[in-house]
């Protein structure tokens, strides 16, 4: 109920209130009068409708003390007093925290938005002083992911002056690892001539037991393809072939993969992906086909092994969208 009445507009919200407070008010006044009659005779009781004791509390609090058009976020459950925090942007926090005190100074609050919202920064493992916001330091990390959206170099010089991050490469390679809040362009960008820190964060992944376009599709959600073919992208496809082989040693002993047999099909797959899923292609691909220009290059895969690349792609759709 409390989700469905944050869907509405405020105005409406008002309104919503207004009649259910109403209607709770008069089934009060008739309480009384129907306490005599339920004594008397059980079987005549009326049927009860109940809008839930949560919301009949959270109307009764709300119309008490005269929010018109605000819920209070204190009568909510936690769990969903942060889920819908977590829709906001630092701005709109700020606002809210003006309507909502003391939620607004709520420091277990705003830990867990910018732990939610940034999984690793270096800050968090250290003793923090006293004093510390982590209402501020939620405002630094927006701040810091707006900077690094518009440029990268000063986004994480931003950071490591605030003391957020430090300059090694498994750091700055797991804040960009465990946040969604960069901008995948200005990410590749970064990654490009930082690569030290892609070294760290493509060890970061974990393939084990994962279907090979599956795993690259996982892969170029974290760190996307570039648009064009260069040597960017055979250093991505590079480094994951070799991750791979190391996730999944079981799997490359009984099909005979090694790196390179790996990235020649990582190509495979990604053409297999334009030429299947773009509309200028008219003649697409058969899977026969698909099966013996892979094997000419990767002799040692199955033609089974080979086919079922063809199915997923087929099915599911490109690797690197």
């Amino acid at each position: 109920m409390g989700q469905a009445l944050w869907r509405l507009p405020p105005r409406q919200q008002h309104q919503f209130q207004e009649e259910l407070a109403d209607q709770l008010a008069d089934r009060e006044e008739g309480e009384g009068r129907q306490e005599q009659g339920r004594n008397e005779d059980p079987q005549r009781r009326a049927p009860h409708q109940c809008y839930g004791p949560d919301i009949y509390h959270l109307l009764r609090t709300s119309r008490g003390k005269e929010q018109h058009g605000f819920i209070d976020l204190e009568m909510l459950p936690p769990e969903l007093g942060i889920t819908i925090l977590s829709y906001l942007n630092a701005t709109d926090l700020c606002l809210a925290g003006c309507v909502w005190q003391e939620l607004g100074n709520d420091e277990y609050l705003w830990q867990g938005l910018c732990k939610s919202t940034w999984g690793h920064c270096s800050i968090y493992s250290r003793r923090l002083p006293v004093g510390f916001s982590y209402r501020r330091l939620y405002l630094q990390l927006d701040e810091g992911s707006l900077t690094f959206n518009a440029n990268p170099r000063e986004g994480i010089s931003y950071f490591m002056s605030k003391g957020i991050l430090v300059d090694h490469p498994t750091e700055l390679a797991k804040f960009i690892f465990y946040t969604r809040r960069l901008n995948w362009k200005m990410l590749r960008i970064y990654l490009d001539e930082r690569r030290d820190v892609l070294d760290e964060l493509v060890t970061l992944h974990n393939f084990s037991n994962q279907f090979l376009p599956n795993a690259l599709r996982d892969f170029f959600r974290h760190i996307h393809a570039p648009e064009e073919r260069g040597e960017y992208l055979e250093t991505l496809i590079t480094k994951f072939s070799h991750r791979f082989c190391t996730c999944n040693p079981g799997l490359v002993r009984e099909l005979g993969l090694s790196p390179d047999a790996v990235y020649v099909l990582c190509y495979s797959l990604i053409l297999l992906s334009i030429d299947l899923t773009s509309p200028h292609v008219k003649n697409k691909m058969s899977k026969r086909e698909f099966i013996r220009n892979t094997r000419r290059a990767a002799h040692n895969v199955s033609d089974d092994f080979v086919g079922h690349l063809y199915d997923n792609i087929y099915l599911i759709g490109h690797v690197a969208a």
